[in-house]
């Protein structure tokens, strides 16, 4: 949710939740400034951890006001997330590969799944990008490549939800979900910015673009809408579910600013599920509740909630980024300070057998449907200007 509110001060400059988002963010970075907080360790995943780096890392290409000088900064907070998890990076099952869950105690242990494993490799990717360090992106790389060797992601760019290590990644859980398509696509269109356009990102981020086509209707009633193919026209998605196309949203319009050449196809999809989204957001006793299923059109589905708002708000201003300033990065302008040995020192690796330590150079509960119903207030008379 905080990440869909940074990308709303970076989209329109409107300053009025900074402080919220600042407070909400500096209130779980826990004992070790690595986002592992007491009231969250215990059960917080790989993917959980990764989230609140991202929202971190975003910040700071953003150059979202940083925090006190006496509080950890964003560059900082993602770096200790990269090594943190770095240190988890496990070769006892898999040969590779992040597990779902960080403690041996958690249900998922024993679950490698492409959302953490892509959050670490959005991460890592940035991070070469914001620092200019090689070995961000030599990670990058290793993670790319364990994803691919153990078929977690097919030869059509196709991303699996994940595998199971008791038999050692050969059983393959082929679920797909937007949010696991959108990691990717930024990571890989991130790194072809970083090598300077090679060819073997490019074809990688064309193919991942592609494979998003999964999540995009072809219905004659609401032809290119975004929905959660998985669960959303059989009503079966949980609440994590129901902000998924929120995620692909952010990161499919972040993507076309590292890789330029996708942005006309990218916008595509975005404006047309935009529109829908707008529509579907006339619900409740207000008027303005967003549902799940932008393919209904201004047929209200008749559910609501945080994920509802917050994925609507998110594919409504990626509209704007265009008109959005460049990821900054420490070379052209990034004012967050990093630590490169942040989260050397907390909790890491030390739960995982055969874990190394990589050598490299508390909040208040916000909603977002106020934001959201503010923005489609604002937007509902010119969405149409917005999108066209």
């Amino acid at each position: 949710m905080f990440g869909s509110m940074l990308d709303y001060y970076y989209y329109t400059g409107d300053p009025t939740y900074n402080d919220v988002v600042t407070q909400a963010l500096l209130s779980q970075v826990g004992l070790n400034d690595d986002f592992m907080p007491a009231n969250q360790t215990k059960d917080e995943g790989n993917d959980d951890q990764g989230f609140w780096a991202m929202a971190a890392m975003s910040a700071a290409e953003q150059n979202f006001p940083n925090p006190p000088a006496d509080q950890p900064q964003w560059l900082a907070l993602a770096q200790a997330v990269f090594n943190s998890q770095a240190m988890r990076w496990d070769t006892t099952t898999c040969n590779g590969g992040l597990r779902w869950q960080i403690f041996t105690f958690n249900s998922g242990f024993t679950y490698k799944n492409s959302i953490s494993n892509g959050a670490f490799f959005n991460l890592a990717s940035r991070l070469a990008k914001y620092t200019g360090n090689q070995t961000y992106a030599d990670w990058a790389e290793k993670s790319w490549d364990w994803i691919n060797a153990v078929q977690l992601m097919d030869s059509s760019y196709a991303i699996f939800d994940g595998a199971g290590t008791v038999q050692n990644c050969s059983v393959i859980n082929e679920v797909r979900w937007t949010y696991n398509a959108g990691v990717y696509l930024l990571g890989a269109a991130t790194m072809y910015n970083y090598t300077n356009g090679s060819t073997i990102w490019e074809e990688r981020v064309q193919g991942l673009l592609n494979a998003t086509d999964a999540f995009f209707s072809t219905d004659g009633s609401s032809p290119g809408v975004m929905f959660e193919a998985a669960c959303e026209t059989i009503g079966t998605c949980n609440t994590d579910q129901l902000s998924f196309k929120a995620y692909l949203s952010r990161w499919m319009a972040a993507s076309t600013t590292m890789a330029p050449f996708i942005y006309k196809p990218v916008m595509v999809k975005i404006r047309a599920s935009a529109l829908a989204a707008a529509q579907q957001c006339s619900g409740g006793t207000d008027g303005v509740t967003c549902g799940q299923k932008w393919i209904n059109g201004a047929t209200w589905d008749g559910t609501s909630g945080v994920g509802q708002q917050m994925s609507a708000l998110e594919v409504i201003q990626s509209n704007l980024v265009q008109n959005s300033t460049p990821p900054f990065t420490a070379a052209t302008g990034g004012i967050s300070v990093g630590n490169p040995s942040a989260g050397t020192s907390g909790t890491g690796g030390t739960n995982m057998p055969g874990a190394a330590p990589v050598q490299i150079t508390k909040a208040q509960t916000v909603s977002a449907a106020f934001l959201t119903a503010f923005l489609c207030i604002l937007f509902g008379g010119g969405v149409i200007w917005i999108i066209i």
